[in-house]
């Protein structure tokens, strides 16, 4: 069956009577990132509060020179973040969030962590869990001009810029944009289709959620997976990040950013079009989220 007529059939299905059980997919990965841009964790359950994922992006790096907050849409300065790895011990009850670098582990907010991040970024960072006034962050637009969004109509493919972290307001978290971004299974094997591979790797695009599903759920769809209620909002617009290998250990992923540049361009809300992969959600009604739940 072609893929258009395919994702008709499975809207169909899904736009039963009112009453119905509507059964979307299941959650296949959950995935945290204690430290904004560095690797995360694969997790079992998590508790998801209105802000995400419990401990999702609570930690970034921030440039100690200009008070920038450091992220991977500016490979060159903050690329070597991909290579760190931050996870939650939830064992004594406090949330601590270790940080491994080369090796050596050492607690988020510690002077040793500080050190030992700044020596691996060759640039001196401190780490912090207090989102800054008006967060800004280094970022790199891809070469290709198909990855710069409409609302960044005045830039050019492959410039350097310093913009705001919309996301990340004081008191809350280091997000981008949406509390929890969510991918499905059938949106990554059309990618790879496209791309020519037998598989695109989930991690390239750091989802909190990657869902069994034929095609992302639209705008506006309400998810409920057991307790926690999500309701997509926006789909995620893609900037460098995905063209990066995960642990940061390939060159650049050019062909991936150029298919998401000329197959992908899509309406983002009010703001114009721009490449997108996955969507962003809101968080309507708390809850724990489990490894296998099926999605209604």
């Amino acid at each position: 069956m072609p893929i258009a007529q395919r994702e008709r059939a499975d809207d169909a299905v899904l736009q039963l009577t009112v009453g119905q059980t509507l059964e979307v997919g299941s959650v296949v990965a959950v995935l945290r990132y204690p430290l904004k841009s560095a690797q995360g964790e694969r997790l079992q359950s998590v508790a998801v509060d209105p802000e995400g994922l419990r401990g999702d992006r609570a930690w970034a790096c921030v440039d100690l020179s200009d008070g920038t907050v450091g992220s991977a849409k500016h490979p060159r300065r903050w690329g070597r973040l991909l290579e760190v790895t931050a996870r939650v011990d939830d064992r004594d009850g406090t949330g601590c969030v270790l940080i491994e670098v080369a090796g050596r582990q050492q607690a988020a907010g510690s002077a040793e962590a500080d050190a030992a991040v700044s020596e691996h970024l060759g640039r001196a960072v401190r780490l912090t869990a207090v989102v800054p006034e008006q967060a800004r962050l280094h970022r790199q637009l891809p070469d290709d001009q198909g990855m710069v969004p409409e609302w960044m109509s005045d830039t050019t493919a492959g410039q350097e810029m310093v913009t705001e972290v919309s996301g990340a307001l004081p008191g809350g978290r280091f997000v981008d944009f949406g509390a929890v971004h969510l991918v499905t299974t059938g949106a990554l094997a059309a990618l790879a289709r496209q791309v020519g591979r037998a598989h695109v790797d989930a991690l390239r695009f750091r989802p909190n959620i990657v869902l069994d599903a034929p095609h992302d759920p639209e705008p506006g769809r309400e998810l409920r997976i057991g307790e926690l209620v999500l309701r997509v909002v926006l789909p995620t617009p893609r900037c460098v990040v995905p063209g990066l290998s995960p642990d940061h250990t390939a060159p650049l992923d050019r062909q991936l950013l150029g298919v998401l540049a000329r197959h992908h361009r899509t309406a983002v809300g009010d703001l114009g079009v721009a490449a997108c992969f996955g969507v962003y959600a809101e968080v309507l009604h708390p809850g724990p989220l489990e490894l296998g739940q099926r999605v209604q």
